[in-house]
């Protein structure tokens, strides 16, 4: 028996769902790309942006993933020969620094590990040491969406001020944009990147790089014609927006999208639910966990993202589970991405939940259902009550 028909749920921590009306504002003929609509549009976008990434700074638009919006935000503020110093919690932020050694750019990391969220003291620390300001730029993530890690933002800025450092702070928030609470400004972080594909609610496709005047004042003037971010946030024709032809679907899906996230109050709103459906979810991985193997990645609530959860399972069990929810129940899991330790090569004993933009309870409650579905019919231990707990959660509000 094939219990998959119907529609199918993906679950994993970006691409996430997009809604019925992201798509359907997609699915119409090309729009004008020199006047009309799509110009309205985009003017009209901007200042909803800046509210969601809570700035009054600058956002640049540009045709690239999250890793095209990583390269736009080094070339912009760093230049062959600047270093800049790494703060790793997963795979993301290394990646990150990966980038920037490509661009010619030195970095110091400091990993924490696969666990751990940063120390701001380590890291308060490395700066005091740095006496002749070599670290032009300090950058993190706020979620690392392989190992689930929350970042403490505001501690770091904290950090770096007690320091008394001039580097600019650089966050990648492309999978915790719209999910886990962000204050750019009150939080003083100085440039910011992010994607359309998690917590946007829209298809993979566009990059954003927010950024500040104290990133401005740090323009490098060596950065290629397609990132230079200036003509893209003060263009002189429409499509300097974006570099050439605009994306125009992709712009009117996010049109949608931003609207979706007004009417559910704003992005506090949202944040609100995602914190509720990141507890439910945690409240049944915590019960399958006291009678037998599997551990959510991080132990510390407040340090994990209300976007992603990563967890343990032993042996190969993640892999089998993920196989069985996807074949039997049409839920597709994500993959222990970067969770790989020396006797699990493959990240074979891991699996990820991704519970970021268009989700609700149903959603939630209907996974978590099908995962213990999963778990039984593979006769992986597990403590019972796990469903009950994460329905209390919900029932409480």
């Amino acid at each position: 028996m094939n219990l998959s028909s119907g529609r199918d749920y993906l679950a994993i921590p970006g691409p996430s769902v997009s809604p019925e009306r992201v798509l359907n504002a997609m699915h119409t003929s090309a729009p004008n790309i020199y006047e009309g609509k799509l110009v309205d549009v985009v003017a009209g976008m901007i200042p909803d942006l800046k509210a969601v990434a809570r700035t009054k700074g600058a956002v640049a638009i540009y045709i690239a993933n999250g890793h095209g919006a990583w390269e736009a935000a080094a070339m912009n503020v760093l230049a062959p020969g600047d270093t800049a110093l790494v703060l790793a919690t997963g795979r993301f932020a290394a990646l990150w620094g990966t980038i920037c050694n490509r661009m010619g750019i030195e970095t110091e990391v400091i990993d924490f590990g696969r666990k751990a969220a940063l120390d701001p003291e380590r890291v308060e620390e490395a700066l005091r040491a740095d006496t002749n300001h070599r670290i032009k730029a300090v950058l993190t993530v706020q979620t690392d969406t392989a190992t689930g890690v929350l970042n403490d933002i505001a501690g770091l800025r904290a950090a770096m001020d007690r320091a008394g450092h001039p580097a600019l702070l650089m966050v990648d928030c492309i999978a915790s944009l719209a999910c886990d609470r962000f204050e750019m400004d009150d939080w003083g972080v100085d440039v910011m990147v992010a994607a359309s594909q998690k917590g946007l609610m829209t298809p993979p496709g566009l990059g954003f790089v927010f950024f500040n005047e104290r990133a401005k004042a740090r323009q490098n003037n060596g950065v290629s014609y397609y990132w230079d971010w200036r003509p893209r946030v003060a263009p002189e024709g429409f499509y300097q927006y974006f570099g050439g032809t605009a994306p125009t679907h992709h712009l009117l899906g996010l049109r949608a999208a931003l609207d979706l996230i007004a009417e559910e109050g704003g992005v506090e709103a949202v944040w609100h639910r995602h914190d509720l459906l990141a507890r439910t979810a945690w409240a049944a991985f915590e019960t399958w966990g006291q009678g037998g193997p599997m551990e959510i990645n991080v132990a510390d609530p407040k340090r994990r993202s209300r976007a992603v959860t990563a967890l343990a399972l032993g042996a190969d069990n993640g892999t089998r589970l993920r196989r069985w929810v996807e074949t039997n129940g049409g839920l597709t899991l994500g993959i222990g991405l970067g969770m790989s330790a020396p006797d699990d090569p493959k990240g074979d004993g891991f699996f990820r939940l991704g519970h970021m933009g268009h989700v609700n309870a149903h959603m939630i409650l209907g996974a978590l259902g099908v995962i213990e579905a999963g778990l039984r019919a593979l006769d992986i231990p597990h403590g019972n009550g796990a469903l009950g707990a994460a329905a209390d959660v919900i029932a409480r509000g």
